[in-house]
């Protein structure tokens, strides 16, 4: 009697491929507890990084990343409170009409010359810087300033204190030109800076026959005292 080999069917086949699956699956899950994948996917691979999403700062960056700004703490400007200025005056002020007494004095001696004195009457310490710009009546020129008598320092006056110019109102052999008599004064006061505006100019009052001067009148800068302002 022959034997007949039964070619597999296609259900045979199927029934198979299931019990091979079931296999698989039983292997997996004895594998569960040595390391092999879990629910939730696979693990991260060892030493991986966790990346920073772009533009985000990393908190340990020294260096901000582009397009953003690093906030800088604002220094405040300007010296300490009561230090002194860039002009070095500190707390004075600059002594003009509005804080002094003013009065000019015609002098026998030296001959010809006049005393200017500026008292300090308010109550802060003022400045009378470089020389006093003098102009008798509608005069259009400035006299000029002897620059010998130039001091080391700025007088400065206490409230209470004055300071001293004096002024060459004639040569005395006669060479100066066009002698006039001036009988209104204006006397301005400079700033910090040559010529600069000092603030408000004073109008002391003169003898009555006035002040005869010519093209020689000249002006020493301020002095601490009379003897140095009249050259004696």
């Amino acid at each position: 009697m022959h034997a007949f080999h039964l070619l597999p069917t296609s259900s045979s086949r199927r029934r198979a491929a299931a019990a091979a699956a079931a296999l698989v699956v039983l292997a997996l899950t004895a594998c569960e507890d040595g390391g092999g994948f879990k629910d939730g996917g696979a693990a991260p691979a060892s030493g991986a990084a966790t990346a920073t999403p772009s533009g985000t700062p990393d908190p340990g960056s020294a260096t901000p990343p582009a397009g953003t700004t690093a906030k800088a703490t604002a220094t405040p400007t300007g010296g300490a409170k009561g230090s002194p200025d860039a002009s070095g005056a500190g707390s004075h002020v600059l002594c003009n009409g509005s804080n002094t007494g003013v009065t000019v004095q015609p002098v026998s001696r030296p001959l010809n010359h006049m005393l200017i004195t500026v008292r300090n009457t308010g109550s802060k310490t003022c400045d009378l810087t470089y020389y006093p710009l003098l102009r008798f009546d509608e005069m259009q020129w400035a006299p000029a300033a002897r620059e010998e008598t130039r001091p080391q320092a700025v007088v400065s006056l206490a409230p209470g204190e004055s300071g001293y110019a004096g002024a060459l109102l004639s040569a005395a052999d006669g060479s100066g030109e066009g002698g006039t008599t001036g009988h209104r004064l204006t006397i301005a006061f400079q700033g910090r800076t040559p010529r600069s505006d000092g603030g408000a100019s004073a109008t002391p009052s003169l003898p009555a026959a006035g002040v005869p001067y010519d093209s020689s009148l000249t002006v020493t800068y301020w002095q601490r005292n009379a003897a140095d302002a009249l050259g004696s």
